[in-house]
């Protein structure tokens, strides 16, 4: 099926290629227009990120970095060394290598692209992560976002050093962006996400769908990414989770007993958590 014939899974960006790590990692390489230069997200492995460049011969002149867990930094001293990129990373988490620690609001241009990114706090997967949002790049005008562990297609990352309330802030943030922002995410976590969407938001015709098609894509060894803002509204729970749709079927020992909106996204996260 062409790329663009999903419902579900936005037609990749031409200039943006997702480079598989580990299990279920994407790390995303950016060309440039010129075809002579790259940018890499999140490089937790060195290895297949040399491997693409040198079979592209592409010159590494920056490296982008969400926070700070491993298999999303794990590369960066390794390309350093053979690349000597720009590394751009969050001022709020210690990652050895940072060249320019970023702040919520800043804008960078990017090194040996001409790509401008605004720069977003998004904490509650860890304390520091940040994603980077970008307008449309390369003659194609639909905006872009990097968004690490934040935002996944039909899900949200676990909360490992935030809050609930940060988390729902996070996303909130997120999903105000423009809808036809590309999400790149950096797992292929697609699958499992839309199975517990359609127990938490049955109702929901999209979500049924999607999981279909994303049955169809990872059946045929295709990315699920990237998503758009769009359809993660109307299909991911977590973006969804002050929604009747998705509050009436929280399991009854998981209902909270507060009601403000922060309680119950803190419950859709613990069902997700535990979600077989």
């Amino acid at each position: 099926m062409p790329d663009g014939a999903w419902r579900y899974r936005a037609a990749a960006h031409p200039l943006i290629e997702p480079i598989r790590a580990f299990n279920d990692n994407y790390i995303w390489l950016i060309r440039s227009p010129d075809g002579a230069h790259a940018v890499v997200v999140d490089p937790g492995d060195a290895g297949p990120v040399i491997q693409r460049l040198e079979q592209q011969r592409l010159s590494l002149t920056a490296i982008l970095l969400t926070h700070h867990h491993a298999d999303h930094v794990g590369g960066v001293q390794a390309l350093r060394k053979w690349g000597r990129p720009t590394v751009y990373g969050p001022a709020g988490e210690d990652i050895d290598g940072i060249d320019e620690a970023l702040l919520d609001g800043d804008r960078i241009d990017v090194a040996g692209l001409p790509m401008s990114l605004r720069v977003i706090d998004v904490p509650g997967h860890t304390r520091g992560h940040i994603a980077y949002a970008g307008d449309g790049y390369g003659g194609d005008a639909r905006p872009l976002l990097f968004c690490g562990d934040t935002l996944f297609a039909a899900g949200c990352g676990r909360l490992f050093e935030g809050t609930p309330a940060q988390m729902l802030g996070s996303l909130d943030r997120l999903a105000a962006l423009p809808p036809d922002t590309l999400v790149y995410c950096a797992h292929e976590y697609t699958l499992s996400n839309l199975r517990f969407a359609a127990a938490a938001d049955p109702e929901t015709p999209d979500v049924a769908e999607r999981l279909a098609e994303a049955q169809r894509l990872r059946e045929a060894d295709i990315e699920t990414v990237p998503s758009s803002i769009d359809i993660e509204r109307r299909t991911n729970p977590f973006l969804r989770s002050r929604e009747a749709s998705v509050r009436r079927h929280l399991p009854a020992d998981l209902v909270p007993a507060d009601t403000d909106d922060p309680a119950f996204f803190a419950a859709v996260r613990r069902w997700k958590d535990n979600f077989r």
